[in-house]
C-alpha cells in the first residue's frame, strides 16, 4: 500500500494531479482544497495517500494533511457516501468547518456540499458525531476570540474546546448550551468561558 508520495508535479486535471516519482507518474485524486495548495508544474510536492483497492481498480487519493485523509476515511464509513462525495465534502468544507458542523449538528452547513441533501447530511452527522478524528493545530487556526459572527463564533469555540482535549460531541453540546444562555452577539471568547462552565458541571 502507498501511504505517501514525494515527487514533482507533472500535470493537473479537474480533480487529479499526476506526481512524478523517479520517472513513474502516479495519478492522484484530490479535493479542490488540496489541489489548490499544490505548487506549480515541475515543483516538488508531498501528499498523504489513501490507496483505494477494489476488484476492478486501484485508485490513489491524495491529501495535503494527514487529518484530511483521516476525515476522508471516516466519511467513507457513512452509508451512501462514496469516494466522489467524500472528496466533494472536503472540497466544500475545511476539516475545521466539517468538525464544527458535526459537533453543532449543523446539517445546513454539511448540505452545502453538492450531492448531499438534508437526509444524507443528518445521517453523516449522526454517524460521525462520536468518531471525529483529532483536530491538528493547523485545523484550529481559524480560532479568533474577537469573532462577531454568531455561527463563526460557535465554530471557533468548538474548535478551541477540542484543542483543549474535549471530544467533538462534548465541545458541541457545551457550546450549544452556552449559546442558549449567552447574548445573540456573543463572541467566541464568551462561548468558550460558558462552555467550560457547562463541561465542569
Amino acid at each position: 500500500m502507498i501511504g505517501k508520495l514525494f515527487g514533482t508535479v507533472d500535470s493537473y486535471g479537474e480533480d487529479w494531479v499526476i506526481i512524478n516519482v523517479n520517472g513513474v507518474g502516479y495519478i492522484v485524486h484530490c479535493s479542490a482544497r488540496t489541489l489548490g495548495s499544490l505548487p506549480a508544474k515541475g515543483e516538488n510536492c508531498e501528499l498523504a495517500i489513501e490507496t483505494y483497492v477494489r476488484e476492478d481498480q486501484i485508485r490513489l487519493f491524495g491529501f495535503a494533511e494527514n487529518v484530511e485523509r483521516d476525515w476522508f476515511r471516516l466519511l467513507l464509513t457513512v452509508q451512501g457516501i462514496g469516494t466522489k462525495v467524500a472528496l466533494a465534502v472536503l472540497s466544500t468544507l475545511s476539516v475545521n468547518e466539517l468538525a464544527s458542523a458535526i459537533a453543532l449538528q449543523d446539517k445546513a452547513q454539511v448540505s452545502r456540499t453538492p450531492g448531499i441533501g438534508p437526509k444524507v447530511a443528518l445521517r453523516l452527522i449522526n454517524e460521525l458525531k462520536d468518531k471525529s478524528p483529532a483536530i491538528s493545530a493547523s485545523a484550529v487556526e481559524g480560532f479568533t476570540a474577537g469573532s462577531t459572527n454568531t455561527s463563526s463564533a460557535q465554530a471557533d469555540a468548538v474548535s478551541a474546546l477540542v484543542n483543549l482535549g474535549y471530544s467533538q460531541s462534548q465541545a458541541g453540546g457545551a457550546v450549544l448550551a452556552a449559546a442558549q444562555s449567552a447574548s445573540d452577539d456573543a463572541q467566541a471568547g464568551e462561548l468558550i468561558r460558558l462552555g467550560l462552565k457547562e463541561l465542569a458541571q
